[in-house]
């Protein structure tokens, strides 16, 4: 007798799992640990200020006052950059039923909303970009990055360079503790309170090798078999930073940060706008127009020129 197997039958049901896994990151370190600003203008200012350097004061018995020398504070700058995604799905695609989404639309503009906060993260710290006015034709308006926004002559150490405080960018190099501690002690000396060292993936390896110096090591003494190669935490003697790894940083950037000196600024807060139907079809837009503000550039220190 012939047997009729599976392989001879019509009609089987699919096996689809009604899960799709998505592992794209989609942590924004920077953004979740700044403050938060609204613009009423994509152009938008804000002053920072600094004392004058500690001198000898000591003046004689009856002295006449003479007028001091005064500052203006100094203005700082900014533009907010417009982002969107444009989702266009038909609508026999929103009817159909379909295997770990209820409705494609929803599903695209979910994905839509992850991707712009990483493009927004990439504008951030991401990208080394100049404040750009643009124009409403050919050329967009950007916002000023992070590697834009510090004292260049003071807080940025570029490696490999001759004078590496505030020098030329010289031939790239690696991350190292002493550039760690040079630009640590440039922000605690003028005032600078950092507490955060945000580097990319790979220099966290470097960082976790601090550890290693002569005279340091790690006991472990609790019977536990986990073996730690982690610093979450480096005590320097300008300060304790905590240590947070940014996929989407500028590969060549490491940052000592004061997260409260910083602030996502939002003209336009992301919104879901619904387009003009031209068709069988629905086409929603995702847009936000945000800004960059550093609120003192002396307040943080960058590592550049890092391989």
């Amino acid at each position: 007798m012939t047997i009729f197997t599976t392989y001879d039958t019509i009609g089987i049901k699919e096996d689809v799992s009604d899960v799709i896994s998505n592992i794209a990151p989609t942590k924004t370190p920077f953004q979740t640990m700044i403050g938060s600003d609204t613009a009423k203008n994509r152009f938008f200012q804000w002053m920072e200020d600094s004392l004058r350097a500690v001198q000898v004061n000591a003046k004689v018995e009856g002295f006449t006052a003479a007028d001091a020398t005064l500052t203006a504070p100094q203005l700082r700058t900014n533009y907010t950059q417009i982002m969107e995604k444009t989702i266009k799905v038909s609508a026999t695609e929103d009817a159909v039923d379909q295997y770990g989404r209820a409705k494609e639309t929803a599903y695209q503009l979910a994905k839509a909303g992850e991707e712009l906060k990483r493009d927004l993260e990439n504008a951030f710290v991401g990208l080394v970009q100049v404040a750009t006015a643009g124009d409403s034709s050919t050329t967009a308006r950007l916002t000023a990055s992070a590697g834009s926004q510090v004292t260049v002559a003071t807080n940025r150490f570029y490696t490999g360079a001759g004078t590496p405080m505030g020098g030329s960018t010289g031939t790239a190099g690696p991350l190292t503790e002493a550039a760690v501690l040079a630009v640590g002690q440039a922000a605690y000396n003028l005032g600078g309170d950092p507490d955060t060292l945000m580097v990319k993936p790979a220099d966290s390896l470097v960082v976790a090798g601090f550890t290693g110096a002569a005279g340091r090591n790690r006991t472990i003494n609790d019977g536990s078999k986990t073996v730690t190669n982690a610093v979450n935490l480096y005590v320097s003697p300008f300060g304790e930073y905590k240590v947070v790894l940014n996929r989407f940083q500028a590969v060549k950037h490491a940052w000592l940060l004061d997260p409260t000196m910083w602030a996502k600024v939002s003209l336009r807060k992301w919104t879901r706008e619904p387009l003009a139907k031209d068709g069988d079809n629905t086409k929603n837009m995702l847009v936000g127009e945000y800004g960059l503000k550093h609120k003192n550039f002396a307040a943080d220190g960058l590592i550049d020129n890092l391989t």
